[in-house]
């Protein structure tokens, strides 16, 4: 296999979760489709028993609903486009990708990747000029420069070095598909290497000559800016493209859920089912069983039912509703503010010393998208690329600030008791430990009669006689109704 198309080692470490956190995101057909890689047998466990446990199990979808929840948060509003944005590029925010998503939602996809993968990119392409000569020839064409969401798993490697003080790349290569006409009607997706250079690229496709052999050859190549116009997206930064999942203990949980849920499930069919043990019965000896016939048994014997343990069950569940508990703990941490360190390019007035994890990614996709319409304003021989701004004021001071909440929404949602509501907000201290829940059921049920508006037994008023003739005159006579 040519090299072109080998993945290094780094990009693989930058990949080494995607497998899982993939099969979560895809949900139950993409967990039961992994097979034991998630749901291993049990000792000494029958095939056909395991393929009925993998074939009936449900995923409990906590990584993904998570992921979906907070990637949500910082575009709850809008994405602002600051006044130093130039216009041209201002007038592509509607379809920044030329695939019609907004810079408003390509940045939330960013966002949502970045959160659950760890890590998303941002490449700035441009389209090949074919016949166009000049800068005014590409206006006048209405070519021009469009962002491009680039999934970790596209990534296959790069060289970097230290340029002017920064960290630069020096070569990317980034796995694509490509489109090739086969006739007039029909066209084939074919798979394609892009290979970025500073000042140049290159696209690379398995060579045609050596159609046997996994061998790539240069199919085009052609100039680019002096920089390598990617910008990288980190979830929970390590180093230069090295990055984690900043979920990846929410998405293990997950994943023991999975299998665990399916051993309860196993474990409540057990205790469901009776089975009737003869003993000191032969086995030529006729037999009846029906709710209508009695069983004859010869001096000696005995019949009992075997039935699994209730306790067994109920142990399971616990440990089950522990395990759901400590997720969602684990996605109520990126909402928790904690100090952090400040380095050298952060300033204390910035408050970016004092963010919980999901501001922090918030605060670095601002200078993601930034640095990317520079890129943009680069292609178009602009200054500058101007700034925008994400939605960040989110947060909470304590993790029990943050569970409380996801509580409070569970029981309204009717998957909580309002008395293991109370239960539970006692435990983080935020009711008193004192109150009693019969006793507080009282006063909510007296709370809420109180709140309905009075009725008053008021006698209605009787209507006034109509007033009568004046004195010394005659009444008028009554009307006479016509025949």
């Amino acid at each position: 296999m040519s090299a072109v198309r080998k993945q290094s080692d780094e990009a693989a470490a930058l990949n080494a979760n995607s497998l899982l956190i993939d099969a979560l995101l895809g949900g139950t057909v993409a967990m039961r489709a992994a097979g034991a890689t998630y749901m291993p047998k049990q000792p000494n466990e029958d095939e056909e028993d395991w393929k009925y446990r993998l074939a009936n199990a449900v995923l409990y979808p906590a990584f993904e609903r998570t992921v979906e929840v907070l990637a949500g948060k910082p575009f709850s509003k809008k994405l602002d486009l600051g006044a130093d944005v130039p216009a041209r590029i201002a007038a592509w925010q509607d379809n920044i990708d030329l695939q019609g998503n907004s810079l408003h939602t390509f940045a939330a996809s960013i966002c949502e990747e970045t959160i659950s993968h760890g890590f998303s990119g941002i490449l700035v392409d441009f389209p090949k000029a074919v016949g166009l000569k000049t800068k005014a020839d590409e206006k006048a064409a209405g070519v021009r420069p469009y962002f491009v969401h680039i999934h970790p798993q596209n990534v296959l490697g790069w060289e970097s070095e230290v340029i002017n003080g920064v960290e630069e790349f020096t070569q990317l290569r980034l796995l694509e598909s490509a489109k090739e006409k086969t006739d007039e009607f029909t066209q084939t997706t074919v798979p394609q290497v892009r290979v970025l250079y500073r000042g140049k690229w290159q696209t690379w496709r398995k060579s045609k000559v050596m159609a046997t052999r996994d061998e790539w050859a240069l199919h085009e190549e052609g100039g680019s800016l002096p920089r390598i116009p990617f910008v990288a997206s980190y979830g929970k930064r390590k180093g230069f493209m090295c990055s984690k999942p900043p979920l990846m203990a929410l998405a293990e949980q997950n994943s023991k859920h999975w299998r665990e849920s399916s051993d309860q499930d196993d474990s409540v069919r057990f205790a469901r089912k009776r089975m009737l043990v003869l003993i000191g019965l032969d086995n030529s000896d006729p037999l009846t069983i029906s709710s209508n016939a009695a069983v004859k048994l010869p001096t000696g014997a005995d019949a009992k039912v075997v039935q699994g343990s209730a306790e067994a069950v109920k142990i399971g569940r616990d440990e089950l509703n522990t395990l759901e508990e400590q997720m969602r703990q684990s996605g109520a941490e990126m909402m928790v503010i904690r100090p952090g360190k400040i380095t050298a390019t952060q300033t204390a007035s910035e408050g970016e010393g004092n963010m919980c994890a999901l501001q922090r990614i918030a605060n670095d996709l601002d200078k993601c998208i930034e640095q990317a319409l520079q890129f943009m304003a680069d292609w178009i021989v602009e200054p500058k690329g101007g700034t925008v701004t994400i939605f960040k004021d989110f947060g909470a001071a304590t993790l029990d600030e943050v569970s409380a909440d996801l509580l409070f929404k569970a029981t309204v949602a009717g998957k909580m008791s309002n008395e293991s509501l109370h239960e539970e907000f006692q435990r983080r201290g935020i009711r008193s430990a004192d109150v009693d829940w019969e006793a507080e059921k009282k006063r909510i049920e007296s709370d809420r009669a109180s709140d309905e508006p009075p009725t008053f037994d008021v006698p209605m008023p009787k209507t006034p006689p109509k007033p009568g003739p004046p004195p010394g005159t005659k009444p008028e006579p009554e009307p006479v109704p016509p025949a």
